[in-house]
Parts: structure tokens; sequence; C-alpha cells
């Protein structure tokens, strides 16, 4: 979508206004508190949920025991049983505490160009691949949303309990669209594949396909090249991402 002649000032200003507020309020949310998905708290959300594990996505109690990863964001210390967490993982995780979207049309803008990766920056010397999963969705005018709401609450917190998830971000409706954007950036394929093979993740994806007028999948793989600060999006093509 394209304009043949200059938005006016003031529409400019409607949208920067709107941005600023949406922005603000996902900051005052402690990122790394695991949101209340039931049906009364997000009826009633107009703004977005950033969501970043403060585990880092523990694995099982099973494993070797904690390490302690050092973070310059609070918690200041937090405790992972994840034994393989690489560096880049962790500068991603730093560097996601400011993720947000740049347009108030989000979930009608390529994923691409709807947030600011071009402002995340992580150390030259890493490198890594991560993998994205985008929830683009219209929620049908009749449809009940409680059961759906309580089904997501249970698959979230099974996703998490998985392993794997570094970031969960979901938008709020447009108010004249009904269009809606949810995203998650995981470690690698493999950790998505298992979230979403679990019991609670089939069931919800089962009560959208009823509860929604559109509900669809994107894949990306957000790439972090040696020598460079920032991160980019590239199309998912297939095989493996992460490790």
């Amino acid at each position: 979508m394209g304009f043949s002649f200059p938005p006016h000032p003031a529409e400019l200003v409607k949208v920067s206004a709107s941005l600023e507020r949406v922005n603000s309020s996902v900051q005052e949310r402690d990122p790394h508190v695991l949101p209340d998905f039931d049906s009364k708290s997000l009826t009633k959300s107009t703004s977005p949920v950033l969501y970043l594990p403060p585990l880092l996505s523990s694995l099982p109690h099973t494993l070797p025991p904690a390490i302690i990863v050092q973070s310059d964001y609070p918690p200041l210390v937090t405790e992972t049983r994840l034994p393989d967490i690489d560096p880049a993982s962790l500068s991603l995780h730093k560097a996601l505490h400011h993720f947000h979207p740049v347009t108030s049309l989000y979930a009608e803008t390529d994923y691409a160009d709807a947030f600011n990766w071009s402002e995340l920056e992580l150390p030259e010397n890493e490198e890594r691949d991560w993998y994205c999963v985008v929830f683009r969705s219209k929620r049908k005018a009749d449809s009940d949303g409680g059961p759906l709401y309580d089904a997501d609450k249970k698959a979230h917190e099974e996703a998490v309990l998985n392993g794997g998830l570094i970031m969960y971000w979901y938008g709020a409706p447009d108010p004249n669209s009904g269009m809606n954007l949810a995203t998650c950036i995981w470690q690698s394929r493999k950790h998505a594949i298992a979230a979403n093979s679990r019991p609670h993740h089939l069931r919800a994806m089962k009560l959208a396909a009823a509860s929604y007028e559109i509900y669809t999948l994107e894949r990306y793989k957000l790439q972090k090249l040696q020598g460079e600060k920032g991160v980019s999006i590239q199309p998912f093509e297939g095989g493996e991402v992460g490790w």
C-alpha cells in the first residue's frame, strides 16, 4: 500500500501519537512477567504485550544443575536450566527489551517493516540465526472467545516450559480493520516444532480455526552476521534454523 501524495501533516501527528501511546504502555509493563491470557484481561486490552521469559525458557528440572546468567535488565541475576545458552541469544534477549512496532498498522505491514529491527544491536563478533513465527488474525464478530483464550493461556505456559522461547509479542486488534498480529522468536526451529506439537497448543489451534475469520501463519529467520551490529529479517526457505 502506498500514497500518490504525501499524507497531511495532521494525519502524521495522529499516527505518531498513537504509536507513542502504544509503546509507552508496553514499556510500563514488566516484560518478564507471564501475561494473563484469560478472556477477561484480553478482551479489555487495547495495548500490545511484550513478554521476554526471564529464564530464557528453562528446560525440565531433570537436566544438569542451574547456571547463573548476568543481565543488564531486571532481574539483574536470572537462573536458567539451559546448559547451552549461547552469548548471541543472551545479547538478543537484552536487545529485545527495546522491541516495539514502528507503525500502528503492524498487523497489515510486512514483518520486516513493522518493527524496529534496525534499532536492535548486538556485539559485532556474534553470529547466529533465530526462528520467527508470525500469526495474523481477525476474530469472527460472533465468536465466543472464552474457550480459545483459556486454551491460549495454557498453550503459552506450555511453550515456556517446553524451552527455547526468547520472545512473545501480542498486538491489539486494529479498531478499524479488526486485524491483529502476534509473533514469537525461538532459539531454533526445533524448539518451535516441539512446542507446537504439545496438546494444549493443538487444542488452541483447533479452536482458533472456528473463532477467526482470518488466521494466517508466516515464518522468518532473524539473522545476525559477524562484523555487523544489526539484525535483519530474512524469509524462511526451509531447513533448520538455530541449533
